[in-house]
């Protein structure tokens, strides 16, 4: 078994660094539906399956499979595959866009259905939405009896993610997709509201981090959703004839594959794990897990943390122990402490910034227990390709992840075969090349 471990992070080839890491346009379709910001691009799953020579006889795992890349594309090319993801938000993104089964023409006739429902209501309610594009008052009168989420939920977001009108109208229209849900079109309808959600109805920006940018006092809800069912259904009506090919998606912790997955059932692995860089990956999809229903109150986010390799403090607990499964790793160690020494120097005492040494044994310990776990499920010769980065956001400490985690990979028995770059960016503070 070989480990390839790829570090993404503006490049060495002929294109730019963002040409390489962007989603093509020959290859949005599905993809689009809903990604993360940061996916890497369907174009490097291609790459790896060539270089592999995976085929339809066998059968790829993405591990931390996210908002579905690596399985779509494999579903394209008529390959089996099968992705775990924690995340409840991704998990069901990457099922939905796995699914092809859908009639687009009744999916399109459906949709339209309910947005005529929701935009009678709106009308009966004084409340205009617009039109198909999202446009934009600068002051909105107030209006009354807005509906809104129940404290607990709302807590949940970060402030100002979404306004008070538009989140009315959104509220309105996951009531009719209920009052009138159809469940062989719910999915791609809610779907397709979690994209409209984060990218014209809210208020997030997103860059490095997400955060919150203008604020948009009203925007159309119904026209952009209606818009992703349509583009949805012109997708579908070209890839049905792939709708065959399996691919599963498993909402599980990518730490106890065991638990999920027989033994030697894999021939590829083609995925991009977290890394140890202080972002909180469940705030990416805050919003739309919370519209959705998917995280109702700080107990299910809770749950949600727990059962992710730990990459920020954020997801730290007492009761972590992965970090004893490094403890003997000299390199890791010593980046841990350089992480503490620095802190102390700088006079860093905040209860995050106290955990920043802790948080980056407990990230590789983590991926020891993935990799460890991994090994009784893959087949002989199966090839692995991992897309990590190299860090520097622990006070400028540089972590060198592809590097460390090829090391791990060999103490439990895997080959290393290469170290491949796929781009290089700078640093946003320290100015450091990453890999």
């Amino acid at each position: 078994m070989s480990i390839p471990v790829i570090a993404p992070a503006a490049q060495t080839g002929p294109l730019s660094a963002p040409e390489r890491n962007r989603l093509r346009p020959e290859d949005r379709a599905v993809h689009d539906w809903y990604r993360f910001v940061l996916s890497f691009p369907s174009h490097l799953v291609r790459d790896y399956l060539r270089a592999f020579g995976v085929d339809s006889r066998q059968r790829v795992l993405d591990p931390f499979c996210g908002t579905g890349t690596t399985l779509v594309e494999c579903k394209k090319l008529g390959i089996p595959s099968v992705g775990i993801e924690r995340n409840p938000m991704a998990g069901f993104a990457s099922r939905t866009k796995l699914d092809w089964s859908v009639d687009p023409g009744k999916l399109v006739s459906h949709a339209k259905d309910i947005a005529a429902l929701t935009l009678d209501r709106l009308r009966r309610e004084g409340i205009d939405d617009f039109g198909p594009a999202p446009l934009f008052r600068a002051e909105a009168p107030p209006i009354a009896g807005l509906r809104t989420l129940p404290p607990e939920r709302l807590s949940l977001l970060l402030k100002n993610s979404i306004s008070p009108l538009p989140l009315h109208k959104t509220l309105l229209l996951l009531d009719a997709l209920e009052d009138h849900r159809d469940d062989t079109f719910y999915a791609h309808e809610r779907l397709a509201l979690a994209s409209a959600s984060v990218s014209d109805i809210g208020n997030l920006h997103f860059g490095p981090e997400v955060g919150v940018g203008r604020i948009r006092e009203d925007a159309a809800v119904v026209g952009p959703w209606l818009d992703r069912v349509r583009a949805m259904a012109d997708d579908l009506a070209s890839l049905r004839k792939r709708a065959a090919t399996e691919a599963a998606v498993h909402l599980a912790d990518a730490r106890r594959l065991e638990d999920f997955l027989e033994p030697s059932s894999v021939d590829a692995v083609i995925t991009s794990p977290p890394y140890p860089n202080e972002k909180d990956y469940t705030r990416t999809t805050r919003l739309e897990s919370v519209l959705l229903g998917f995280v109702r109150d700080k107990q299910d986010l809770r749950g949600l943390k727990q059962g992710l390799v730990r990459s920020n403090t954020r997801s730290v607990y007492k009761a972590d122990a992965d970090d004893a499964l490094v403890a003997d790793h000299a390199g890791i160690q010593r980046i841990a402490r350089l992480i503490e020494e620095r802190r102390i120097e700088l006079g860093k005492t905040s209860g995050f910034e106290r955990q920043y040494a802790r948080v980056t044994k407990l990230y590789f310990g983590g991926m020891v227990r993935h990799l460890a776990g991994l090994r009784s499920r893959l087949r002989p010769g199966a090839r692995l390709a991992y897309v990590v980065g190299d860090q520097a956001s622990y006070l400028r400490v540089m972590i060198r992840t592809g590097e460390i985690l090829g090391e791990l990979a060999r103490s439990l028995g895997y080959e290393l075969t290469a170290i491949d770059l796929f781009r290089t960016r700078i640093a946003t503070a320290s100015r450091q090349q990453l890999r």
